[in-house]
């Protein structure tokens, strides 16, 4: 699993260090911290971005709406992003809403505020409308990560890592190449959400990546993955090795 990545756009040492502090104790990653509306679209092309944190005014100017402005117009750009601000002026508000933020946080944040607005951007953005505040789910499933929710923070996992996943009472247990975690998510749920081409059910309590399959074992109802995994193979699912073109 990785660190979810913040950039920070805010202007202000004493806000920029808080926020580091904050966001770090919980496993979050900051990949910069910009000051000028300049800097942030620089460390915001340059660098793999997950979420970010803006102060609507940079230098007394609103530059941080305006940095929200930029990338929602371009194509695939947009990412998730919170707003935190100082001002109460209602025509900063409104123009900083028209680029549709995730949060809206008044200055001085708390922790868990600037925590819990993290995770609803995440939420929001993917349209997975209340998962981390459910007892039954803590996982946002997106074309290439899995958002998972450990504590207060969240780590996210490349879903192509993925090599099978098995149902286990009310939890699936993601085995990746290099670990393994839970997820508060049904088996029935996660099905639905990944992709149809390359995620196979292969048994009423196994889904796995059909790019990890090395050996089929037809007769003995084996799958054999990458890294000698072995997964089981019920008769109600073989149809599944229609998709693959075999050589006879």
């Amino acid at each position: 699993m990785d660190n979810i990545n913040v950039l920070i756009i805010e202007d202000l040492p004493a806000e920029s260090d808080a926020l580091v502090k904050v966001l770090t104790e919980n496993n979050y990653t900051i990949v910069g911290v910009a000051t000028t509306y300049n800097e942030a679209l620089s460390m915001f092309y340059k660098n793999a971005i997950d979420v970010v944190v803006i102060d609507v005014f940079l230098d007394g100017k609103p530059d941080g709406i305006a940095f929200a402005e930029t990338i929602s117009i371009i194509p695939n750009a947009i990412k998730p992003f919170v707003f935190l601000t100082s001002s109460k002026d209602r025509q900063i508000f409104e123009r900083a809403k028209l680029t549709q933020p995730f949060s809206f946080l008044l200055k001085p944040f708390n922790e868990l505020e600037i925590l819990y607005a993290i995770e609803m951007a995440v939420e929001k953005f993917y349209a997975q409308t209340n998962v981390f505040l459910s007892e039954d789910q803590n996982t946002v499933i997106t074309k290439e990560y899995l958002f998972i929710k450990k504590k207060n923070s969240l780590k996210k996992v490349l879903i192509a890592d993925i090599l099978y996943i098995e149902v286990e009472e009310r939890y699936c247990n993601i085995v990746t190449d290099s670990e393994k975690f839970v997820s508060l998510i049904s088996l029935t749920k996660i099905i639905t959400l990944l992709d149809a081409d390359k995620f196979c059910r292969t048994h009423r309590n196994f889904i796995v990546n059909s790019e990890k399959i090395e050996e089929i074992m037809v007769f003995d109802n084996l799958i054999i993955l990458k890294g000698n995994h072995k997964i089981m193979l019920s008769d109600k699912y073989k149809d599944f090795i229609k998709k693959f073109h075999v050589l006879k």
